[in-house]
């Protein structure tokens, strides 16, 4: 059971990785949505430093949250129209 969660864990970390690489920021830099994109980036790049944090002490379960809600951010992000994603890899998001 253990191997598991430490598998998963890791491949939810390398897809937020590779997620975070591939964001482009769409709105315009005196726009709103400018704000709002800054932010829920801002949050997707804490929960992946979270994870980090977590993987280093070996918690699993928090580190696989951490990266669960990190990606959830950039989706977010995605689905809204705040981001684009620069690898055209859009297996990594769910839209």
């Amino acid at each position: 059971m253990q191997d598991k969660l430490i598998k998963k864990t890791y491949k939810y970390k390398k897809m937020l990785q590779d997620a975070l690489v591939s964001i482009e920021i769409t709105p315009r830099k005196d726009s709103y949505f400018m704000k709002i994109s800054d932010d829920f980036l801002r949050m997707a790049q804490s929960y992946y430093q979270d994870g980090v944090y977590f993987l280093n002490k070996e918690n699993y379960e928090d580190a696989l949250a951490s990266f669960s809600y990190g990606h959830a951010w950039l989706d977010a992000g995605m689905r809204l129209g705040i981001f684009k994603s620069s690898s055209n890899d859009y297996k990594l998001f769910s839209i």
